[in-house]
């Protein structure tokens, strides 16, 4: 791959992962300026030349979000200004994905709006990572090569030693069912689901557990921890149903609120995210290990860019990188 060839810029948010990235691709992130300006206006511009290039941009939709977008929007304007041929932009956590639909009269679909200001501002192709709900792919008139996390996870339990007798995987909810199926597939355990009432928002009552998590070591897989309310009332029930062990695995960790407070005071034993959100110093404890996704965004990258299929990282274990940060 010639560095001249291929172009990876990375985005404020999303700083380290892309260093990681183009680490493993064997190039160097693209010099760029970026510029708050008192007002809170947004400046970006490359330092370098991207005429002709396939441009990727890495930059995860987080906290603080609309700040994030922005920037991302902008660069990705200015990009398509300086004649790129393509700009890939590569969104390890997509904000807004949960306002995905319309529960209410007068609600917004700020999921599908995301996407069109996206594609206006001149991105010709998404590549994301656990999307909240696989269809917001369909709200995009361009490619999106969606990511999951699944074989980092698995890697992870399977080289801790986790086996199918002593292992069983949980569902924190009925709408997560296929998420902790497929994980549970891929570790050939058995599947248990967590029957849940919420009574009114952001409170939750665990109901019932469907399955036998008795003398077992119980992993709850989700996409996102955001206040991690519902997830540790989770691993309370699972601890009083008998499961010896309690882990939580997470693609994206938004930790707001008393989150990482909660997960400090938790039944967890352990609980795995990955890199998509770039954690301040203060919200790492003893109890988090973060896995990394940049070998396989690095390879989804590379086989973007020679025009390769990237269905079969899925099909079995491969060799990702899952080391504690």
């Amino acid at each position: 791959m010639k560095e001249h060839e291929i172009k990876i810029f990375a985005g404020t948010s999303s700083a380290k992962l892309a260093s990681k990235i183009a680490d493993k691709l064997g190039t160097k992130l693209g010099d760029r300026d970026i510029i708050s300006f008192a007002d809170g206006e947004t400046f970006v511009k490359a330092n370098c030349t991207v005429r002709g290039c396939k441009v990727f941009v890495v930059q995860s939709t987080s906290k603080p979000v609309n700040q994030s977008l922005m920037e991302l929007l902008v660069f990705i304007d200015s990009l398509k200004r300086a004649s790129a041929s393509e700009i890939i932009a590569v969104i390890p956590y997509y904000g807004y994905a949960r306002q995905d639909r319309k529960a209410s009269p007068r609600e917004p679909i700020t999921a599908k709006l995301v996407a069109d200001l996206l594609t206006t501002a001149g991105a010709t192709r998404v590549v994301t990572m656990d999307l909240h709900a696989k269809q917001i792919q369909g709200f995009f008139d361009i490619p999106v090569d969606h990511m999951e996390a699944l074989p980092i996870f698995a890697k992870y339990f399977i080289n801790q030693g986790f086996t199918p007798n002593d292992t069983v995987v949980v569902s924190p909810d009925v709408g997560g069912v296929k998420r902790a199926r497929n994980l549970a597939t891929w570790l050939h355990t058995p599947l248990a689901i967590i029957d849940k009432r919420r009574p009114q928002a952001n409170v939750c009552e665990v109901m019932n557990i469907i399955g036998n998590v008795e003398g077992k070591k119980a992993i709850i897989i989700d996409d996102i921890i955001d206040t991690a309310g519902t997830i540790c009332n989770a691993a309370v029930a699972l601890k009083e149903a008998g499961a010896t062990e309690v882990y939580a695995c997470a693609t994206h960790p938004v930790f707001s609120g008393q989150a990482v407070q909660r997960l400090k005071d938790s039944a967890f034993k352990k609980i795995i995210v990955t890199d998509s959100i770039q954690l301040k110093e203060e919200q790492l404890f003893d109890k988090l290990s973060i896995v990394s996704a940049s070998t396989m965004f690095a390879e989804t990258i590379h086989r973007i860019y020679n025009e390769e299929p990237i269905s079969d990282l899925f099909a079995l274990p491969h060799d990702i990188d899952e080391s504690n940060e």
